[in-house]
């Protein structure tokens, strides 16, 4: 079965937009390894800049693709989150957490991500975080309790230098034999690409 490397924060609106389609794509035949990112230095890696710095036109058109998007993928989106920026470092630990647990952690992202974008929680609240995960039935305190290791800092910083590496320049990102996707308006040639079974492309 193919696997595709999922990069992602939760912090992205694009990665929330995506997420549903990539696991019914998934669903079509692949496997799905959840690998969250720090989302700040894989811009700064790879040449992209925070929302703040961007141009005016950039950030203005960013809110109207967000409203495209959120009509063509069903969701509900608000543009201008309650908690938005937000740190959501133990959000992303805790995607971590659940994968090392064997515990499958798209339930729990695809809750983490409405609660940020369309019901004006706070996803750097602990209280909310363990709220997310007793909703999805996951045993709460040790889910938490192994967020907070050293372990799963480690593989967010991999995860993050990984992403860097497959050139990435934002997310969310797809790798699928070490061909790159970037953005969830990719996720059609996605799944293109699995159902035909091509060689990759590469850049070289």
């Amino acid at each position: 079965m193919a696997v595709v490397d999922y990069y992602y924060s939760l912090i992205s609106p694009w990665s929330y937009l995506g997420h549903d389609a990539l696991l019914a794509t998934a669903a079509a035949g692949a496997t799905i390894v959840h690998r969250p990112v720090r989302i700040f230095e894989l811009f700064a890696a790879n040449g992209a800049v925070p929302l703040p710095q961007r141009a005016p036109a950039r950030q203005r058109y960013r809110l109207i693709e967000l409203q495209r998007w959120r009509e063509q993928r069903g969701l509900p989106l608000n543009l201008q989150p309650a908690f938005y920026p937000v740190d959501v470092a133990d959000a992303d630990r805790i995607v971590i957490a659940l994968a090392g647990m064997e515990i499958d952690p798209s339930g729990f992202a695809g809750a983490a991500f409405r609660a940020l974008w369309a019901e004006e929680r706070n996803l750097a609240d602990r209280a909310t975080l363990a709220a997310l995960l007793d909703a999805c039935g996951h045993p709460v305190e040790a889910v938490l309790a192994a967020a907070a290791t050293e372990v799963v800092e480690e593989r967010y910083v991999a995860n993050t230098r990984a992403a860097i590496a497959a050139d990435l320049p934002g997310l969310p990102g797809y790798v699928l034999a070490g061909e790159p996707f970037w953005g969830q308006d990719r996720i059609e040639q996605l799944h293109v690409t699995l159902a035909g079974g091509r060689a990759p492309y590469g850049a070289g």
